[in-house]
C-alpha cells in the first residue's frame, strides 16, 4: 500500500463528506481517485475494510443522526439532505444500523436506552461458546467506557451476537456466543459527546477522537473458547463513522445491570470477568432487514 494510494482514497472520502447529499456513483468516486472503477473498488476496500457504498452510507446516516437531534427538519427532509431519494429506504437502513427508527431516535434525543428493542437477554438456542481476551489502548482517560460487540462483518451495524461494556482497558469475556465466524469490534467515545462527532472526519488530537479496535475474523466453535485481543487506536479518516447507539447509552445500560447484580462502579469492579458486564444479546447478527448497497449506478 503506497502513500499515493492512501491519498487517493482520502481524497474520495473527503468528497463523500462534502457531497453526501448528491447522487454519487462509483464512476464519480473512481474519477476522483484517478483509478478505474474496478481497481478503485478493490483498493478502497483494502484500505478501509468496507466497500465505497457501505462507507458512504455510514457517513450519510451519521449526518442524519446529528440532524435529528440538532434541527427541527422532518425525517423526509433529512433523508433528502443526506442523499436518499426514498424515505422508506432511509428509515429501514437507519433502523438496522442504529437500532431504532429515525422518529424514535429524535423523540429520545439520541439517548436510546434499549437499541433494537431488546430489554431482556435471550437464552441461546444451541450450544454456546465464549470469546475472551484483553483490550489495550495507548490513549485513554477514565471518562470513557468501552463497548465491545461481536458482529458478522467489519462494520458495527445491526444487532451484535453478543456484547459487553468495560470501564477501561483490561480483560473481557463474552458468554453465550453462537458458533460461527465473527469480528470483535470495539469503540470508546470521548466524554461529553453522545451525539456530535459521529460524522466528523477524525480531525483533532488523538485524545479527543473516538477510539476504535477490530479483531477478526475469528472462528468460534460450538462449546469452545476463542481468544481475541483488541487494541484501541484513535479513529482515522479511513474509518467509517460508528452508527450504533452511543456509548453513553450503553454506559447507562451497564449501570443498570451492575446495580441488579450488586456490583460496584466507583472504587471497585463489577461482578463480572475483567470488570465487564454483558448487555442484551440476540442469536443472529444478520436480521432479515440487512442493509444492502443501492442497486444501479447510485451509491
Amino acid at each position: 500500500m503506497t502513500s499515493g494510494v492512501e491519498k487517493a482514497v482520502e481524497r474520495v472520502i473527503e468528497m463523500m463528506y462534502d457531497h453526501l447529499g448528491e447522487q454519487l456513483t462509483i464512476d464519480d468516486l473512481a474519477r476522483t481517485a484517478l483509478f478505474s472503477k474496478f481497481h478503485f473498488t478493490r483498493v478502497f476496500q483494502r484500505i478501509t475494510g468496507v466497500s465505497p457504498g457501505r462507507f458512504l452510507s455510514a457517513i450519510r446516516l451519521a449526518r442524519a443522526k446529528e440532524l435529528l437531534v440538532s434541527t427541527s427538519l422532518t425525517v423526509a427532509e433529512i433523508s433528502h439532505l443526506v442523499g436518499y431519494s426514498s424515505i422508506g429506504t432511509f428509515s429501514s437502513r437507519f433502523r438496522y444500523s442504529v437500532g431504532v427508527s429515525p422518529t424514535t431516535y429524535r423523540q429520545c434525543d439520541g439517548s436510546v436506552s434499549e437499541p433494537f428493542g431488546r430489554a431482556v437477554p435471550e437464552q441461546p438456542t444451541g450450544p454456546a461458546s465464549r470469546v475472551r481476551g484483553t483490550v489495550e489502548s495507548a490513549v485513554w482517560d477514565c471518562s470513557r467506557v468501552i463497548f465491545l460487540g461481536l458482529f458478522a462483518g467489519r462494520l458495527p451495524e445491526g444487532e451484535p451476537a453478543e456484547c459487553v461494556v468495560l470501564d477501561g482497558p483490561g480483560p473481557y469475556t463474552m458468554d453465550r456466543v453462537p458458533a460461527g465466524i465473527w469480528y470483535v469490534l470495539a469503540h470508546a467515545l470521548p466524554a461529553g459527546r453522545p451525539h456530535r462527532g459521529w460524522g466528523d472526519r477524525a480531525a483533532g488530537p488523538p485524545a479527543e477522537r473516538t477510539l476504535l479496535g477490530t479483531t477478526g475474523p475469528v472462528t468460534v466453535e460450538a462449546e469452545g473458547v476463542c481468544a481475541a485481543d483488541v487494541t484501541l487506536r484513535p479513529r482515522s479518516i479511513f474509518d467509517p463513522p460508528i452508527l450504533l447507539a452511543s456509548a453513553s447509552d450503553r454506559c447507562r445500560a451497564r449501570d443498570r445491570l451492575v446495580d441488579l447484580r450488586g456490583g460496584q462502579r466507583d472504587g471497585g469492579q463489577p461482578d463480572g470477568p475483567g470488570g465487564s458486564v454483558p448487555l442484551p444479546r440476540v442469536a443472529d447478527a444478520r436480521p432479515s432487514g440487512a442493509v444492502r448497497e443501492p442497486a444501479g449506478g447510485g451509491l
